[in-house]
């Protein structure tokens, strides 16, 4: 599958809400850039008349310039090798890919090989709740990864001593860079991988914690059926939105029989924890 980059000049003080605007229209990933922002979509879901009316409101207080190309699966993955570095939590993760060597300063290290840039771990969310599941109980528990892009976070909760893991992703890519990097990260046994939603796993199955980096919306409609596959005092970690819509997750999750537990922001993206 291709995806399209969308390269738009624009005022630095207006990148963090047009990636909000953009995630909302199915953008998935964003990289700030010395002239503004680019943005990936996948080609089936690009409409130019739809980015055309968003960034019309814009032009009155911060003209925008845009154009976009194709990029092939096969170009992007040459791209990003030429540019990815390990991602860093502390000195507890670091994330790198085959091609670095390893760094025996950090407690883990996780090895991936993305198929497409997406979910390599950049996002100040992916760094959010790696960071909060250093503090979570993983021992022996059933751990779930809602929309796992490469499955960094699975893989995680495996070397913090989770004994299940169950990953899906709506993306054919995902579940196949998923599968790839359990395995570079001897992350197989007792795991499974899957292309789908929630609603397809089973309604009876429960986890001891589950994961989801998603966006408002989806959270907002999903988050009961993660408080349903919750056993008691299992723990939901959430993020992929901004601050200023915590109070609605906060609400979503309360309503649903959660607690609240504690939040944390990083350049104005949130993670939030919840308990049952």
């Amino acid at each position: 599958m291709n995806h399209i980059e969308l390269n738009l000049t624009l005022s630095p003080e207006y990148a963090e809400i047009l990636m909000a605007e953009l995630a909302e229209m199915g953008y998935e990933s964003f990289v700030e850039t010395d002239t503004g922002l680019d943005a990936y979509i996948p080609e089936s879901d690009f409409s130019e008349e739809k980015l055309q009316e968003t960034l019309a409101r814009y032009q009155p207080v911060a003209p925008v310039r845009f154009s976009w190309q194709v990029l092939e699966k096969k170009n992007w993955n040459a791209e990003w090798e030429s540019n990815y570095a390990p991602i860093e939590v502390g000195d507890a993760v670091r994330v790198r890919a085959l091609f670095h060597e390893p760094d025996a300063r950090f407690r883990h290290e996780l090895v991936i090989t993305p198929k497409m840039s997406f979910g390599t771990g950049h996002h100040e969310t992916t760094w959010l709740v790696m960071n909060e599941q250093l503090s979570l109980p993983h021992a022996g528990r059933a751990v779930l990864d809602v929309g796992c892009g490469t499955g960094i976070l699975a893989i995680l909760a495996r070397k913090l001593g989770a004994a299940d893991l169950l990953a899906f992703d709506i993306e054919e890519w995902a579940v196949e860079n998923t599968r790839e990097n359990f395995s570079l990260n001897e992350a197989t046994e007792q795991s499974e991988v899957f292309q789908g939603t929630i609603d397809d796993v089973p309604f009876d199955q429960r986890f001891g914690g589950i994961l989801a980096n998603i966006n408002r919306n989806i959270l907002l409609n999903e988050v009961p059926r993660y408080a349903q596959h919750l056993l008691p005092g299992g723990w939901l970690v959430v993020s992929g939105f901004y601050e200023i819509d915590a109070p609605d997750i906060i609400a979503k999750a309360e309503s649903s029989g959660l607690s609240y537990k504690r939040m944390n922001t990083r350049n104005q993206w949130a993670m939030v924890v919840f308990e049952k």
